[in-house]
């Protein structure tokens, strides 16, 4: 039997989220304006220099009532998408609206954030390898800008998902959806509904004349926190998906009795020592049956695989955090090396099951990326 522990990483990311949220807007962290002088802020450059745009897509699945709240009808979800793009001069788009960086941050800060792709730039033409991301329980698909923009510019099609009810959510005219169900212990049930939440994107994502255009034939699917578990949960679901990683994320479902055979990556900070959530993990381990790696980052923590790094070495961490829970929600991993380690195991990841192109990373600890430990 799965047995899901009951310690601050099941639910760390809503609970450090909400800290955020709560958090005074001390005058240090107010974004930056022209006038000021400073450079303004922007999100990590991706790893290539080549063009990306991005667009959001607000889609209603007709087919289902919104599973947390039924008085709302049809389910909504909200996506972001990031994709590779014809050269175009125009503006970068903005990393967050006024009132969704209040939600996620609890000030206006991540508005004057820029991120590295186009807003509606003009996709290339051709068919790209799809890449869907599921952020972690209580934050907002934005988190996951980095990873996404960063695969976007290795040559994938990248789709992230807000799963509505579980974080604030900004649909179109500015109405903005707070999460219903945080602080509530329904773990299983998350991760089936967004299992189905994914599933939908893709029958959208995947039908002709959906721009950007992608390659149905080669989709994978990550996630972070209960997301990852969300990726894992879909790719045995759905045989469109391939491949699947989860970053950081417990197990709340049971696996197949026969065995998931298809690729898993597990990519965790400080799950090398005994306990549970290294025996969660283990658990699940014995029935991936197909190609798998185990890999540990010591020194990182439970956001480490998100852009909390880099927006707390931006904006500061708010003193609400107790000090009790920093280690594990941020490690002691500097932001610049978990965002690189992130995109490059992810990608070579990617790269070698929906490209087949080996990568060393995956095969053997790595001198350029030394903090990241083979554990099985």
């Amino acid at each position: 039997m799965l047995r899901t522990p009951r310690s601050r990483r099941s639910f760390v990311a809503a609970a450090l989220l909400m800290t955020l949220a709560a958090a005074p807007a001390p005058a240090a962290v107010a974004a930056p304006s022209p006038a000021s002088g400073r450079p303004a802020a922007e999100v990590p450059a991706p790893t290539t220099r080549a063009p990306i745009g991005t667009r959001t897509l607000h889609l209603v699945d007709s087919s289902r009532p919104d599973p947390w709240r039924p008085s709302a009808g049809s389910r909504e979800l909200m996506v972001t998408m990031w994709y590779p793009a014809l050269p175009s001069r125009g503006e970068k788009a903005p990393y967050a609206s006024k009132a969704l960086s209040r939600q996620i941050l609890g000030t206006e800060a991540l508005a004057g954030v820029r991120t590295q792709a186009v807003a509606d730039a003009r996709p290339v033409p051709a068919a790209r390898p799809l890449v869907v991301l599921s952020p972690g329980f209580g934050m907002s698909r934005l988190t996951l800008t980095a990873l996404g923009e960063d695969l976007a510019s290795r040559g994938y099609a990248v789709a992230a998902v807000d799963h509505t009810y579980e974080a604030a959510v900004e649909f179109p005219g500015g109405r903005v959806e707070t999460c219903l169900i945080c602080g509530k212990s329904a773990g299983g049930a998350v991760v089936r509904n967004r299992s189905k939440d994914l599933r939908f994107v893709l029958d959208r994502l995947t039908r002709p004349g959906a721009a950007p255009r992608v390659d149905a034939r080669r989709i994978g699917v990550a996630g972070h926190s209960i997301g990852g578990a969300s990726a894992v949960e879909v790719m045995r679901d759905d045989p469109r998906v391939a491949a699947a990683v989860n970053l950081d994320g417990n197990f709340f479902t049971e696996p197949p009795a026969a065995g998931l055979r298809k690729p898993v990556l597990l990519l965790g900070a400080q799950r090398g020592a005994a306990s549970d959530v290294r025996e969660n993990w283990e658990h699940t381990w014995s029935r991936l049956t197909g190609w798998k790696r185990w890999l540990d980052v010591p020194e990182g923590g439970h956001l480490t695989f998100t852009d909390a790094p880099w927006i707390v070495d931006r904006f500061g961490l708010p003193a609400q955090l107790p000090e009790k829970d920093r280690p594990g929600a941020l490690g002691t991993l500097s932001a610049t090396r978990a965002t690189a380690l992130t995109r490059d195991y992810v990608a070579a990841f990617f790269d070698r099951q929906l490209r087949g192109k080996p990568s060393p990373l995956l095969d053997r600890p790595s001198a350029r990326h030394p903090e990241v430990t083979f554990l099985k």
